[in-house]
């Protein structure tokens, strides 16, 4: 029986991630009060002139808000599909896998990556895919011509998606392979006495039996709609890809710390944040409405 007076030592275990709550999470809300000022350094947040929405206005006034946004919201949209689809075709391949000892070694391949900081990240699929890299190499020797990868506007997505999937598709498979081990394994069996193929077991068991975790993870993903990535593409863009890459954390890091408009990044920013939390609110109304997911 758990012993009450016990109790007090995980409430000091909690102490320090309270601290980190309150000093990275609640006390930078103060600064959304620059979002509704024309900030000055001189003056302070708090003695800046107010401007009420002139900000906001002026936001959606601008033509490369509109294409950062559409930025956003493909490539976001793109990594959770990706990030859904590919993971689970993965899990059910490695479900799959007639050779039970090579199980171990392809998941520890595979969950590597996500282990490892887009910082090291990056510099590895910047040289794979750089001028005289790997894969241009490859397609000098088949007598193509080399292709300058991360300075084309149009590649560039693609890029990104498919590498924030490579990185992830190994640990995500994870909810998946757990989602497997909960089918009943007496429905394999009389679906092989049945004369059931490999397939058709994936088809009409497996799939089914992940179905809903499926659907959950869907649901739950829709707060992630404007977030992109700002860790992977700020250390894989440049200049040459802003039209298709730049989206609003990077634009918002550069409108703030580099132009130093600190008031029209923060708009921009406490707007995504508003959208950003409807979207997750959205997600978890359907999550409990249709698969009886609630976290209270």
């Amino acid at each position: 029986m758990f012993n009450k007076k016990f109790l007090k030592h995980y409430y000091i275990m909690l102490i320090p991630a309270f601290v980190w709550l309150i000093f990275f999470n609640i006390v930078p809300m103060f600064g959304i009060v620059m979002a509704f000022e024309d900030f000055n350094p001189g003056l302070g947040m708090w003695k800046s002139p107010l401007v009420g929405l002139k900000n906001f206005q002026y936001m959606f006034e601008m033509s490369d808000i509109r294409q950062v946004l559409v930025n956003t919201v493909v490539i976001a949209v793109g990594k959770i599909v990706g990030n859904l689809i590919v993971p689970m075709v993965f899990a059910i391949l490695l479900n799959e896998l007639c050779i039970k000892k090579l199980y171990r070694p392809i998941q520890t391949i595979v969950y590597l990556p996500y282990f490892l900081s887009w910082v090291i990240l990056a510099k590895i699929v910047l040289n794979i895919f750089g001028f005289v890299g790997p894969i241009n190499s490859i397609i000098a020797f088949f007598g193509g011509e080399n292709v300058n990868f991360f300075g084309s506007a149009d590649m560039f997505r693609p890029l990104v998606i498919g590498t924030d999937i490579w990185k992830n598709f190994g640990y995500n498979a994870i909810i998946y392979l757990a989602a497997m081990l909960g089918i009943d394994q007496s429905l394999y069996e009389a679906a092989a006495v049945d004369g059931a193929g490999r397939f058709q077991r994936i088809w009409h068991i497996t799939l089914p039996g992940i179905k809903m975790t499926a659907a959950l993870l869907a649901i739950l993903s829709l707060g992630n709609v404007l977030n992109a990535g700002f860790d992977q593409i700020f250390n894989l863009y440049n200049p040459l890809v802003y039209s298709t890459g730049d989206i609003l954390d990077t634009w918002v890091y550069r409108a703030g710390l580099v132009n130093l408009q600190f008031s029209l990044a923060t708009a921009v920013g406490l707007l995504k944040s508003v959208v950003s939390l409807v979207l997750i609110t959205l997600g978890y109304w359907l999550a409990d409405k249709f698969a009886g997911y609630r976290l209270f």
